[in-house]
């Protein structure tokens, strides 16, 4: 008897798609290309921070992948609708229409990093999607992308929209240098690796993804900046970018895409109250804002890791 103590909103047209191919592309990162009829015209758009969310059956639900989501939720209980993660599009190309995502694995936990792990060509993924909110501003004289593993999709496709010979510096957090991905642009590219290793939650000012872009050197001229990751970390940046650097709202897309100690579920069942909260700390720095910055809705599959302070950087032009 399905479950009839809240409405449920009518559910959006998934995409079926079919799994062409799962290339390990770093230690725990897993790229999955999507092909599949119902792709064609898929809404790519201006944005490069594209997210989807990928659907999966519910532990013990009655029935499989390849399912029709308006069906469940109409005949099932709300414990039995699928569970979603979401991701960043990595690539898109409509000529072959696949669809490309980088999956970040913890080990045997999570929904995404385990079916990335044993998906097979032919196995059906149901998603929904897009959605986005950032691209590049052209007209901006230097642009600054900063984010974690969970990020770097969304950097490299960002990368490619730069303009040519405009610079770009790239922060970007992983374990250590194996899990560091090879990224390109039309622009002036300095990248900044952040070596974390297994470090589990720090005091906000010392995560060193806020230590490096404290001890960056700003150029003159406008900046868009890009700054997005764990929800403390961004938390931390924000309040720096904006209040310390003076930076405009406008020229600014800064989120959390997940949480430490939470799952996606829970991050995103919390994720108004935290924003709020975030909102309300460079209020009080700044003043009243006369534009909200936007928030993405990117999640998460990460539970917390052991606790280990030990971080190094390294950086690299191209």
């Amino acid at each position: 008897m399905a479950d009839t103590s809240a409405p449920a909103r009518p559910a959006r047209q998934a995409v079926r798609t079919v799994v062409s191919r799962v290339d390990r592309i770093s230690p725990h990162v897993l790229r999955v290309v999507l092909g599949g009829p119902d792709l064609e015209g898929f809404p790519a758009g201006a944005f490069t921070d594209h997210y989807v969310k990928l659907l999966f059956p519910a532990p013990g639900a009655p029935y499989g992948p390849d399912f029709d989501p308006a069906e469940v939720r109409a005949t099932l209980p709300r414990a039995q609708w699928p569970r979603t993660r979401t991701y960043t599009v990595r690539a898109w190309d409509p000529v072959r229409t696949e669809l490309t995502i980088d999956v970040v694995q913890h080990g045997d936990s999570g929904l995404a990093g385990p079916w990335a792990a044993a998906a097979r060509p032919g196995d059906v993924l149901r998603l929904l999607g897009p959605g986005g909110a950032y691209a590049p501003d052209p007209s901006a004289d230097w642009h600054l992308l900063v984010g974690d593993a969970s990020v770097l999709p969304a950097i490299a496709a960002s990368l490619r929209r730069i303009p040519a010979g405009v610079p770009v510096h790239v922060v970007a957090e992983v374990p250590d240098a194996t899990e560091q991905q090879e990224l390109e642009s039309p622009g002036e590219l300095t990248t900044t690796w952040v070596h974390r290793g297994e470090a589990g939650a720090l005091p906000p000012a010392e995560e060193p993804l806020v230590v490096a872009v404290r001890g960056l050197d700003f150029p003159g001229g406008r900046v868009h900046a890009f700054v997005h990751g764990e929800a403390v970390a961004v938390r931390e940046l924000r309040r720096h970018l904006l209040a310390d650097r003076g930076l405009s709202r406008q020229d600014v897309s800064i989120s959390g895409y997940w949480k430490r100690t939470l799952d996606e579920d829970g991050w995103q069942s919390s994720k108004a109250a935290w924003n709020a909260e975030v909102e309300s700390d460079v209020d009080q720095a700044t003043g009243p804002p006369r534009g909200r910055v936007g928030y993405a809705s990117v999640g998460s599959d990460a539970d917390p890791g052991p606790h280990d302070p030990r971080a190094t950087r390294s950086t690299s032009h191209s």
